[in-house]
């Protein structure tokens, strides 16, 4: 039996020219190239000038940004010298996409280590970039594991790219110097991505999402300028969590900041957790040999039941479109282009199976150019990323709604009231055309105004959390069965008549709003989506008097607790930021709530009582000597 030979020997031995290694490939053998910032650049620009030496090679990789232009040499030798097979799972309607498609095979990321692990799909040479050995012969594949690790054990023959410059990162992220063939020494920058460009619409997302992220919540984010502005708007969250399958400079700093610390996880606690690396040369540094940070390949990141394992899961990607359906469509473009739109089915389905997850869809409304909706009425020319049975929040920089459970009718009417309001009355009508909405449906004046995000706010109350936030055409719904449930008494006190029928007609006025001149807020307890209404609050202008008649309706189990104080704060705030000159309110004189209620505004009150109902009004030009 032969002795075994000492690593660093056989280091020695295997180290050679990239062109020797190159020439060891074979015709027609199908060829791994490592991916994402982690391709090995040296390696791949040593292939492309050898593309005429070869017949038949089959390059697989994920969808890349291409250092060195292979597709164009595939597109020049007519595939015999270079065939591409790229993993992604968006559509190829993007022209840089389009003239590539016949390359493209549609996968979740998950899967695609089994698919050579099983040798359904054998990789015969793996070209990857890995760091230096350590003193035990360990390289790491540093910033690039996902399905590079797979790739690599299974290959018949690695050429290995050993770059001083790749970080040394903890996990399941190594390889051994004895399980490659052939070793490269070539020391070169790795790939980088500048910093995004700042759109308001993105940041105006991010807050909105800040909302729906609680404090000790494990998130995954995709990377592109939408995730960017949501990371600076997690800034104020406590000891969130990191399982994902990018890590980026905004992940990086929020560490730095504090607010990911990893110790709530509940699986793999204390550290973060990823797949790849994509940034600057300074995240990569923060990266190197970091106890804190480990790195697994995708089928293990990806996994929705290892996903799901973790404690408060949320899911935030990037989708390129969204139909009124709820179908998405994610394409890869030159801001998201490493946005790994392969593993954005994953991560939604795991964070959806977490009893506490939330999945979370962000998109700006329109187009860059502001010419098209992201919101359309169907998407039948695309492909399908996520099923819309998969979708659950979706945000733009109009709103945030929950379509999870809902009906496609009220899919329909709450995704066009956060779409772009000039695209909203051409959606309307294309709803109403494909018979997602009933003929009671109307293009009301809610469905044209600017959701007032400034209203809303989260309080807490005897331990329970309330969220206080204007109406939306979508809540009529509950509204309704707020009053379906209140007592006779207190719904008497509110419409002046024993009324037991809340239909929806006699409700419209309270869902169906401007935000300006008719005004509705709700305090709602329960999860996003779901919160059971237990107040309502609206002001309804007289335009005469220019003076604007409030009402209220608090839940029995919820009053006096300072919920319709609240409410008329808030809607009096409103009024006069939209030039209204005061408010009124009818009551009954035995309504003593209401009457202390109207009179705790810092304004004078005037009283009149014509022998059944009093009359309260107060101007905001009328402060009181309080």
């Amino acid at each position: 039996m032969a002795a075994s030979i000492y690593w660093a020997d056989n280091y020695v031995e295997k180290k050679c020219t990239a062109q020797e290694a190159i020439m060891q490939i074979k015709a027609g053998q199908r060829v791994f190239i490592g991916s994402s910032c982690g391709e090995p650049q040296y390696l791949i620009r040593k292939l492309a000038e050898a593309a005429e030496n070869f017949t038949d090679i089959e390059i697989v990789r994920l969808l890349s940004l291409e250092s060195t232009p292979l597709t164009l040499i595939a597109d020049k030798t007519k595939d015999q010298s270079f065939n591409i097979r790229s993993f992604y799972l968006g559509s190829a309607k993007p022209k840089s996409l389009a003239k590539n498609k016949r390359f493209i095979t549609p996968m979740n990321l998950s899967a695609v280590p089994r698919l050579f692990k099983t040798r359904r799909l054998p990789i015969h040479v793996a070209l990857i970039q890995v760091s230096p050995p350590d003193d035990f012969g360990w390289m790491s594949l540093g910033i690039s594991v996902d399905i590079t690790l797979a790739a690599a054990l299974s290959a018949d023959f690695v050429i290995a790219q050993v770059n001083s410059r790749m970080p040394r990162i903890l996990g399941h992220s190594f390889i051994h110097v004895n399980d490659v063939n052939a070793i490269v020494e070539q020391e070169e920058e790795l790939l980088t991505i500048d910093e995004l460009p700042e759109l308001e619409a993105a940041n105006q997302i991010g807050r909105l999402i800040a909302r729906l992220v609680d404090d000790g919540s494990t998130i995954q984010i995709s990377p592109g300028t939408t995730p960017q502005a949501t990371l600076l708007a997690l800034s104020h969250k406590n000891d969130l969590g990191v399982h994902t399958h990018y890590l980026t400079n905004d992940i990086m700093r929020l560490v730095s900041m504090g607010v990911i610390t990893n110790r709530k996880k509940g699986f793999n606690e204390g550290k973060l957790v990823a797949s790849c690396a994509i940034g600057s040369t300074n995240l990569y540094e923060f990266l190197d040999d970091n106890p804190a940070i480990e790195f697994y390949p995708s089928d293990y990141v990806n996994d929705p039941a290892i996903i799901s394992r973790h404690r408060k899961m949320v899911a935030m990607n990037v989708p390129m479109a969204i139909d009124l359906t709820g179908q998405v469509a994610a394409d890869a473009i030159f801001l998201n282009h490493f946005s790994g739109v392969t593993g954005m089915l994953d991560f939604i389905r795991g964070a959806s199976w977490n009893e506490d997850g939330k999945s979370i869809l962000m998109l700006t409304s329109t187009t860059a150019d502001g010419e098209k909706s992201r919101i359309v009425p169907i998407l039948n020319d695309t492909a399908i990323v996520v099923p819309r049975g998969d979708v659950q929040h979706v945000v733009t920089e109009f709103g945030a709604v929950n379509l999870f459970g809902k009906s496609l009718q009220e899919r329909a009417m709450a995704l066009i009231s956060i779409a772009h309001p000039d695209f909203r009355e051409e959606l309307f009508f294309e709803a109403r055309k494909m018979g997602l909405l009933g003929a009671e449906r109307t293009l009301s004046e809610s469905m044209q105004g600017i959701y007032p995000i400034n209203l809303e706010e989260t309080r807490e109350i005897d331990g329970v959390i309330i969220t206080i936030r204007p109406a939306k055409p979508v809540d009529g719904r509950r509204i309704q069965e707020h009053f379906y449930t209140q007592d006779k008494d207190d719904i008497y006190s509110r419409f002046f008549q024993a009324k037991t029928r809340f239909v929806r007609g006699d409700m419209e006025s309270m869902f169906q709003i401007d935000y300006v001149k008719n005004l509705t807020l709700l305090a709602l307890v329960g999860e996003v989506g779901f919160g059971k209404v237990v107040a309502v609050g609206e002001y309804l202008l007289d335009p005469a008097k220019n003076i604007a008649e409030v009402a209220f309706s608090v839940s029995k189990e919820w009053q006096g607790k300072g919920l319709g104080k609240i409410l008329m704060q808030k809607l009096s705030e409103a009024a006069r930021e939209h030039g209204i000159s005061g408010l009124m309110a009818y009551t009954l004189p035995r309504n003593q709530g209401m009457i202390k209620l109207f009179k705790t505004l810092p304004y004078k009150t005037k009283t009149i009582y014509d022998g059944e109902v009093v009359e309260l009004t107060c101007m905001f030009a009328e402060m009181t000597s309080k």
